[in-house]
C-alpha cells in the first residue's frame, strides 16, 4: 500500500523508517529543506513540498502534524481521500470529519519506538478497515484495536506517553548507580539489559508475581522498595497517566 504522510516532524520520521520496510512511503511537509534532510536518512521515501492546495484524492494519508495546526493544514487540502490515519492526540474523528474528507477514518497512536520497528500502538475508527489498518501498523511494532475513542485517549497516555515516562525512571536508575560508583557507560549498559530483560518477563508474567520472586525478606530489593513506595513514586505514575489522559480529553474539545 502506498502511504501519504502529512508532516514531517519526529513522529513521522519514526513511523517512516518502520513503515518503508513493508510500504510505499511519500512524506509531504512545509519545508523542503528539512524534507530533503529527512530523505537523506531514509533514501526509500519519496517527498513532496506541500502545495497551497495538495489534492488527497484516493490516498491513503497518515495525518502527522500537531494537532494545534489540524486546521491550518486541512485548509491546504482538497479532495477526498481514500482513508485518513490520524496521529492527532486527543482529535476526535468527528472533528477530522469537519476538516478533512475521507472515505474512511482511523485514529492511531503510535508511539517513537516504531523507528525500531517496535512501537505499541493503538487504534479505532471504521470497522471496515480494522483489517487492513491493524495489518499496517503490525509493520512498525504491535498493533491493537481498541473499542472506542475514550480507550484510545487512555492508550496515548500509556503507550504513546509512555516511553518518556519511562525513560525519566531509566535515566534515574543510571544516575543512582553512577552516585553509588559505577560508571557511566556500565550504568548505562545495565539499565539497557534490566529494560529489556524486564518486557521479557511482563510477557508471561503479571508484574506483582515478578516483584515479589525478587523480593526476598530484609533483602537489597525491600530495602530499595521501600524508599519508592515511601517518596509515593507508585502514586506519582498512576497520576502521570491520568493527568495525560485529561489533557487528551481536553484537546478533544477544542
Amino acid at each position: 500500500m502506498k502511504l501519504t504522510l502529512i508532516g514531517n516532524g519526529t513522529m513521522a520520521q519514526a513511523l517512516a523508517k518502520g513503515l518503508v520496510k513493508n510500504h510505499e512511503v511519500e512524506i509531504i511537509g512545509r519545508n523542503l529543506k528539512k524534507l530533503e534532510a529527512v530523505q537523506k536518512e531514509i533514501p526509500q521515501i519519496t517527498i513532496k513540498e506541500l502545495d497551497d492546495m495538495e489534492d488527497i484524492s484516493g490516498k491513503n494519508i497518515l495525518f502527522c502534524v500537531k494537532p494545534y495546526v489540524l486546521q491550518t493544514v486541512a485548509a491546504r487540502l482538497s479532495g477526498k481521500a481514500n482513508i485518513l490515519f490520524s496521529i492527532l492526540a486527543g482529535t476526535t474523528i468527528d472533528s477530522l470529519k469537519k476538516h478533512i474528507q475521507s472515505r474512511l477514518y482511523v485514529r492511531t497512536m503510535p508511539n517513537v519506538a516504531a523507528s525500531v520497528l517496535n512501537s505499541t500502538t493503538t487504534l479505532t475508527g471504521d470497522e471496515e478497515i480494522k483489517k487492513e489498518a491493524v495489518e499496517i501498523f503490525s509493520s512498525i511494532g504491535r498493533a491493537i484495536w481498541v473499542e472506542n475513542e475514550k480507550q484510545l485517549d487512555i492508550a496515548t497516555a500509556v503507550a504513546g506517553s509512555g516511553p518518556a515516562f519511562l525513560t525519566l525512571i531509566a535515566e534515574s536508575i543510571a544516575d543512582g548507580a553512577v552516585r553509588a560508583g559505577l560508571p557511566r557507560d556500565l550504568s548505562s549498559q545495565l539499565v539497557h539489559g534490566l529494560f529489556s530483560s524486564t518486557a521479557s518477563l511482563l510477557e508471561v508474567q503479571h508484574p506483582a508475581l515478578i516483584k515479589d520472586s525478587i523480593m526476598s525478606p530484609g533483602g537489597t530489593t525491600a530495602a530499595g522498595y521501600g524508599v519508592l513506595e515511601k517518596n509515593g513514586v507508585r502514586n506519582a505514575m498512576m497520576d502521570s497517566i491520568q493527568t495525560a489522559y485529561d489533557k487528551a480529553t481536553e484537546l478533544s474539545k477544542k
